[in-house]
């Protein structure tokens, strides 16, 4: 089985992605929590201006500190956390990157023969589960697709293979 799925179509720049790389991305969502705890959306600009001015506030009133010499338990949480957690990636940073020419609708070609079809606005809300308590999803992935609103969370789309831009 590859371990790998492609973006392909109405698209200046076509992807091959390999999601077992995921796990170290700090943009990955906890499934656990991601359709159950309150969202605030927030552009990127605005986070990264708010997290900059409270850094500065800070070492404006308590003055630098010099960085930690040991960050052991930080590690070992975030260690736990990876081993056990179960994750998903936005898919809309990916298909914006491959520059889509007139979009309107997303396929889904999948191991098995079969063909999804997800309007635009649907598709670029989608999840890409790509782990399971830890484990990668070696069976029925490389990732399983889940719609924005968490819907077909018990029924992911499963067994990708390609997307297509139309």
């Amino acid at each position: 089985m590859e371990f790998v799925f492609f973006i392909t179509g109405n698209v200046e720049h076509p992807l091959t992605i390999d999601p077992t790389v995921w796990i170290f991305d700090d943009r990955k969502v906890d499934l656990t929590t991601y359709f159950t705890e309150s969202k605030e959306e927030e552009d990127s600009l605005t986070a990264y201006k708010k997290a900059i001015s409270a850094q500065w506030d800070k070492e404006i009133t308590e003055g630098a500190q010099p960085p930690s010499q040991t960050n052991d338990n930080r590690v070992s949480f975030k260690k736990e956390e990876l081993l056990h957690g179960t994750f998903a990636m936005k898919l809309e940073p990916f298909i914006f990157h491959t520059k889509p020419v007139n979009p309107s609708a997303l396929v889904i070609e999948t191991t098995t023969g079969d063909t999804i079809t997800l309007d635009w606005d649907e598709a670029t809300s989608c999840l890409l589960k790509f782990s399971d308590k830890g484990k990668p999803l070696t069976e029925n992935g490389p990732v399983h697709i889940l719609y924005g609103d968490g819907s077909n969370l018990e029924d992911p789309i499963t067994n990708v293979a390609k997307l297509i831009v139309k």
